[in-house]
């Protein structure tokens, strides 16, 4: 049988992340930022890495060598429900954050809010908000 190369390729959609994985310098403080100041729901560790449940995606951290570690070009973006209180809830917890919330797009049925902050390693995390918009309130 034949495969069509345009076929082929269509085949496989990765549209799901599974893990993501980031690589820290001090397991044990990047452990209590991800779970106590940040929330999420701490699953297990194993070896050098701990893992978290957000939503269906698993989150991975893991002590790096030098190599590994340090400011990178991931950047994890978590949704929630409102930004405002977020961001401040964030900084009462001492979260600095290097972009306050700001709109980003104004999208058909929504507005589309971020900010941004940094995790105890320098890397970047954002939040993200869909704010819906009132048909009525479109107009103005």
């Amino acid at each position: 049988m034949t495969v069509n190369a345009a076929n082929a390729q269509s085949a496989i959609h990765l549209d799901r992340i599974g893990q993501i994985a980031v690589s820290v310098s001090d397991l044990a403080r990047a452990k209590d930022f991800y779970q106590n100041t940040l929330g999420m729901k701490f699953l297990f560790d194993a070896g050098n890495m701990a893992f978290f449940q957000c939503g269906d995606i698993r989150f991975m951290i893991g002590a790096g060598n030098s190599k590994t570690t340090g400011r990178g070009a991931t950047i994890l973006y978590f949704k929630v429900d409102d930004i405002q209180a977020a961001h401040a809830h964030l900084s009462a917890q001492g979260v600095t954050f290097t972009d306050a919330p700001h709109l980003v797009a104004k999208m058909p049925d929504h507005d589309l809010w971020m900010a941004f902050l940094d995790d105890p390693d320098a890397n970047p995390i954002g939040l993200m908000c869909e704010i819906p918009r009132n048909a009525e309130v479109e107009g103005n």
